[in-house]
């Protein structure tokens, strides 16, 4: 996964922007207080994929406190695994261990997001209307990552999320031929 995520990161270096828009104005939805603060720092020398990749490998928090931007991008990550799971309608358990493994330990804060992102309705569109410019593919991946791609409303979700995130037809098959997934497109 790491290096997959690397590369679609793409060595994507400095501060992921999360919660802002192509104008640079703060987006809805967006963490801008919060689990986004929590044991953050104002900046640091790393980037999002590098921070991420190393908490995936070692199911624990970065040595390197992400800014305020990474924690809410990692966030988005989270919820958008969650909204994929939710996609068909139940998260089997296949699905349930994906988040489960993601998870990790976590504080009252962190349980009292995901509860709120397990009750939240399922919206591809609203979900990629909050991406950070750039992001679509890094979203895309953890959302197919979190699903058993096996049904038709699984497909219409990603459908759905690959059309708001602006992802062509190639890229999303690209994404699914790394990960060894069944193409979305014919």
């Amino acid at each position: 996964l790491g290096g997959m995520l690397g590369e679609l990161l793409g060595g994507r270096g400095g501060q992921a922007q999360a919660g802002q828009a192509t104008t640079g104005q703060p987006q809805p939805g967006q963490p801008q207080g919060g689990l986004a603060q929590k044991g953050s720092q104002p900046q640091n020398d790393a980037s999002f994929g590098e921070l991420f990749n190393e908490a995936l490998a070692t199911g624990d928090e970065p040595a390197t406190a992400p800014t305020p931007e990474q924690n809410a991008l990692a966030g988005l990550m989270l919820k958008a695994m969650i909204q994929a799971a939710k996609s068909d309608g139940e998260i089997d358990e296949a699905e349930k261990a994906k988040l489960m493994d993601q998870f990790g330990e976590l504080d009252d804060d962190e349980r009292a997001f995901i509860r709120e992102q397990m009750a939240a309705p399922v919206d591809a569109a609203a979900l990629a209307r909050e991406v950070p410019q750039g992001f679509g593919p890094q979203v895309y991946l953890m959302s197919l990552m979190a699903i058993e791609f096996d049904n038709r409303k699984e497909a219409e979700y990603l459908h759905t999320l690959a059309q708001g995130l602006g992802l062509d037809k190639e890229t999303v098959n690209g994404i699914h031929q790394k990960v060894g997934v069944i193409n979305l497109y014919a």
